[in-house]
């Protein structure tokens, strides 16, 4: 076989590729006598596709619904009579106001958002401790305790009255967007503090400002909205009690927060029914449970409908873990596998995973359980997995060193000769869809013949640690005479 590389000063490793494989030296895979594959799709970050949309519609929604909390609601008829001072300019002037207003109060929680976020690589790496994950579970029931009223957050008073300044022109009314959530703390401050924490566990600064944006846009859009209808002010419901059935809800939104942080520690099937116990909780509280009158005529309905959405969802989480088909039947690592895996000539899927790992979770639920994935699976690969919820095995030690893991999830690829597919390596979740088109990925390699054609190009930091001029290739050929092109 000959082949033009195009490279001057060709330098060939003498001990040959085994062992600079071993060594750690660079490796660029690509299979001969195939067409390129097809790169990688990026990895999903935290929140995409309609995951994405839903999410943000729910924290619009939930913006909106601040403004029915007992700290927030009472200042509706101060913020319109505010606005209708201006309107003597027109329209024009009174939407000007209303975009300032709206601007001040999202630069106040996307910086929120923002700075939340960029802690998200310290928090990310201790999401992987479980005690991490149980003190964040606590937060959020300690906030949620505030807004069921067991205690109440207070800022200091020069804080708050420093806040409730007003001002005159256009920074007065940026000065309003931007203190809104000082002087609404005590009712809002648990439930932003609550998404906070969340937004952290992602860190991604992009998302915490989209979603602390898409939260000020529900939060100052009805305000602005009956300013510039001010007529309409007098069919909304007068304060009361309600309200205090508003807080109560969201608070059951942060304790379905806390489950989600601490659903990771415990069995699968111990997490579905502790997300589905907190479903069915809320939809009994809120619906039949609490006792708040009917302040207005449909208030009845709402809560019917709370309670009725709760039941559905539990309903929902338990129905579909019983009907969840079979999945993908793993085998514990051993060197005896891996020889059968040769034998046979399959290519090896090796898993490693913990229980307290959100993404291995996913993998394993939604991906791991197409059934796509299993029947592939099944008939053409020896699928391992390594379960390193519990530290201290030496064997898995041992493997962590040898294929150079850094954290969980991460899925390994080996080829029929045991050596790793690395451009397949998955270091995160990856839908059923993209999973599935790694292991046609593999398959290919493994059905190209003898050809698994190897191409290392070394560093420029290899090169001048060597004084060696110019680029650096060696070819192999994976084949039954092993010979070097």
């Amino acid at each position: 076989m000959a082949a033009e590389l195009g490279y001057k000063h060709v330098y060939r490793y003498p001990m040959g590729y085994p062992e600079w494989n071993e060594k750690g030296f660079p490796v660029a895979s690509r299979p001969a006598g195939l067409s390129q594959v097809e790169a990688r799709p990026d990895e999903p970050g935290p929140l995409y596709g309609w995951a994405m949309i839903w999410t943000l519609l729910g924290i619009f929604a939930g913006g909106m619904a601040l403004n029915l909390t007992p700290c927030v609601y009472p200042l509706i008829p101060i913020t319109v009579s505010y606005f209708g001072g201006r309107s003597g300019g027109g329209r024009g002037n009174l939407f000007a106001h209303g975009a300032c207003y709206i601007g001040g109060l999202s630069l106040t929680n996307s910086i929120l958002g923002v700075t939340a976020a960029l802690t998200g690589s310290l928090m990310g790496a201790l999401l992987q401790n479980p005690i991490v994950l149980v003190m964040i579970a606590l937060v959020m029931m300690l906030f949620a305790a505030s807004l069921f009223g067991f205690w109440e957050l207070k800022l200091p008073a020069g804080l708050t009255q420093a806040a409730s300044k007003s001002y005159t022109g256009y920074f007065g009314t940026l000065f309003m967007g931007i203190t809104l959530g000082v002087v609404a703390a005590p009712c809002i401050g648990p439930f932003v503090l609550g998404l906070l924490t969340w937004v952290a566990s992602m860190g991604s600064p992009w998302l915490g400002f989209l979603i602390f944006f898409t939260l000020s846009l529900g939060l100052g859009l009805p305000l602005f909205f009956l300013a510039v209808f001010s007529g309409q002010i007098d069919k909304l419901p007068r304060s009361g009690e309600w309200m205090l059935w508003i807080r109560k809800l969201m608070g059951w939104v942060l304790v379905g927060m806390a489950a989600y942080f601490i659903r990771p520690i415990f069995p699968k099937s111990v997490g579905v029914f502790i997300l589905a116990a907190v479903a069915l909780s809320a939809g009994l509280h809120l619906g039949w449970i609490d006792r708040t009158k009917n302040a207005f005529r449909g208030f009845g309905w709402v809560k019917s409908l709370a309670g009725t959405t709760g039941l559905v969802l539990a309903v929902i989480l338990t129905s579909t873990w019983f009907m969840q088909g079979p999945g993908v039947a793993w085998q514990p690592y051993s060197n005896e596998l891996l020889a059968q895996a040769k034998q046979l000539k399959k290519p090896v899927i090796i898993d490693f995973y913990a229980d307290w790992c959100a993404p291995c979770r996913e993998l394993d639920e939604i991906t791991f359980h197409d059934k796509r994935v299993v029947d592939r699976g099944t008939l053409n690969f020896i699928m391992i997995k390594v379960d390193l919820t519990q530290k201290g095995n030496p064997l898995h030690k041992q493997l962590l060193a040898r294929y150079r893991i850094k954290g969980v999830p991460t899925v390994v690829f080996l080829d029929r000769n045991g050596v790793e597919l690395q451009n397949l390596r998955v270091v995160d979740y990856l839908p059923p869809g993209q999973f599935l088109g790694l292991m046609l990925d593999a398959e290919k390699y493994v059905t190209s013949g003898n050809s698994h054609f190897q191409i290392i190009m070394a560093s420029k930091n290899f090169r001048a640690a060597r004084g060696i001029k110019g680029d650096i290739s060696y070819c192999h050929i994976y084949s039954k005479r092993r010979s070097p092109c």
